[in-house]
């Protein structure tokens, strides 16, 4: 049972670190959406003539707004380490960096004398639908994400277990990074041959996997979004759509980066979306993040008890405006998702009917984010010749907003549900304040000093209320959730002491597990937090 309970908190780790440079993500799409619609003849007139100076900027900023897309394994292998590596996440980069270089240099020197044995034309260009692919000025495999995830992960282990190795005197220049590197370089070579025998039988079954979406229609389209939704509380969500949004499970390279790259063709054309692109409806979850939330929230606030209505509309403008604009919907889920999992039950099975539905009317694209990316890489450059789609994505996401709403509210007053506002306990609806942290704090002899600094001060209330420095395991993070490992979960104290006290969103336990929804903050506040557990070690 611990060991299970152990594997799925190390995977939901896992997941939630993905996050991290996937948050990177939407700024360089806007770019690229920017300077697509800039350059587009047809929306700025003679501005945008090939041989323009105008033409010509936007060129250049449009190749800086690639510089994610083209290097998404790198970035992947670069940000994971930073919120995996329990001890000095720098040298854990670096780890995990070289050790990706070595793996593919192994693939590349295996490949080229050996090729024809593992049935790989090696001899041939590199290039879309080769299976060859090159990186960082490496010809090898192209084992696309996947391949980055799987050496990336295997650096981070092997950097926590033996980064603080102790070596005898003789061999000590070899202690912490390269000693690490140095086990690294022995395990990728077994992995890369295996890689270089499995990898293209993986490609076949990916080709397979596209011919079975590309026929399965909408009922593949509603399970890609139902599952991408319910698997949020335990953060596998990302395993869900990463192969489809960067990976090779529909198009080569990822749907993002391939409608991205075609915008300019779609914007000169009449044709429905629908059937020239490719990718299919599997990443349009943005529109649950703009109308679901929209619906959940105004429920929330119909339902709450009228002296705290204030108060909860002040958390749900927040949040709701978190979730529209910027795509990230845990400040706002996490109100509900413990309290009320079927609730959160409803909201998948709506939210992927709604894009369903959306699908059926022709609706496709790069639709996965929030307003700000969906309006740069989708409306601005493509409304003036496929307004009709828009139209008929705002006409459904409207209804279903109403949708959203009367059902919530019907649920939340039926069953007598404790959302904010309608809590039985006396306890406010407010965010952490200095007041309530120094009239709640009660110090121990680890935490005796606090700072005006707002990020130390929730880490010292977070610190305290896990325990204390020594139960702490491990700390990670995620978008919005401070992630923790304790050694003893009786420590912990309950969901109403971080609310009030820390001014987070919610606590969620699973034996050791722990995670605090702290919001968009949380980097920072882990920063603090592993200042606060390090400090006087």
């Amino acid at each position: 049972m611990n060991i299970a309970r152990n594997f799925g908190g190390a995977i939901r780790r896992f997941g939630g670190a993905m996050i991290v440079p996937v948050l990177l993500f939407p700024f360089f799409g806007i770019i690229i959406g920017i300077a697509t619609l800039f350059k587009n003849e047809a929306i700025m007139g003679k501005l945008a003539d090939s041989h323009s100076l105008w033409y010509q900027i936007w060129s250049l900023i449009e190749n800086g707004g690639w510089t994610l897309f083209e290097n998404i394994e790198l970035i992947f292998v670069i940000g994971l380490p930073i919120s995996l590596a329990k001890k000095s996440a720098g040298h854990a980069v670096m780890s995990s960096v070289v050790t990706y270089l070595m793996f593919n240099y192994f693939i590349n020197g295996i490949l080229s004398t050996w090729g024809p044995v593992f049935g790989v034309d090696f001899k041939g260009s590199a290039g879309e639908g080769t299976g060859i692919t090159e990186l960082a000025g490496i010809k090898t495999l192209d084992t696309n994400i996947i391949g980055a995830l799987i050496i990336s992960g295997i650096a981070i282990w092997l950097h926590n277990r033996y980064y603080d190795k102790k070596l005898p005197e003789s061999v000590g220049i070899f202690q912490g990074s390269p000693f690490v590197i140095m086990i690294a370089f022995f395990c990728m070579i077994p992995l890369a041959f295996l890689t270089s025998w499995g990898w293209p039988i993986v490609q076949g079954w990916i080709a397979s996997l596209q011919v079975f979406l590309a026929s399965s229609g909408y009922v593949g389209v509603w399970l890609f979004h139902f599952l991408e939704r319910i698997l949020i509380p335990t953060g596998l969500h990302h395993f869900i759509y990463t192969p489809f949004e960067y990976g090779p499970a529909v198009v080569n390279g990822g749907v993002k980066s391939y409608w991205i790259s075609h915008l300019t063709e779609y914007s000169k054309t009449t044709k429905p979306l629908k059937d020239i692109y490719p990718g299919g409806g599997f990443l349009l979850q943005g529109n649950i993040k703009m109308f679901g939330s929209i619906g959940i929230a105004l429920a929330i606030y119909s339902t709450a008890k009228a002296h705290k209505k204030k108060e909860v509309g002040a958390l749900l403008i927040a949040a709701t405006l978190t979730a529209v604009f910027a795509g990230i919907t845990e400040p706002l889920e996490f109100t509900f998702i413990f309290v009320a999992p079927f609730l959160f039950l409803i909201h998948a099975i709506l939210g992927a009917t709604m894009v369903t539905i959306m699908n059926a009317f022709g609706l496709v694209g790069n639709l996965g984010g929030g307003f700000i990316e969906i309006a740069a890489t989708n409306w601005i450059p493509l409304f003036g010749t496929h307004w009709g789609t828009y139209i008929a994505q705002f006409v459904i996401g409207i209804l279903f907003i109403f949708i959203y709403y009367y059902l919530f509210k019907w649920i939340i007053l039926k069953f007598d549900i404790p959302m904010p506002g309608r809590e039985k306990e006396d306890i406010d609806a407010k965010l952490y304040t200095k007041k309530d942290y120094k009239s709640n704090k009660k110090h121990d002899n680890e935490n005796e000093q606090t700072s005006e600094n707002e990020y130390v001060e929730k880490a010292n209330v977070y610190l305290e209320g896990l325990g204390g420095k020594r139960n702490i395991v491990d700390v990670t993070n995620c978008a919005t959730r401070l992630r923790v490992t304790v050694k003893d979960p009786e420590k912990v104290k309950n969901d109403s002491y971080f609310k009030i006290s820390g001014g987070a969103h919610g606590l969620v336990k699973s034996g050791q597990n722990v995670q605090v929804i702290v919001g968009l903050s949380v980097s920072q506040v882990r920063e603090a937090f592993e200042q606060l557990i390090n400090k006087d070690n």
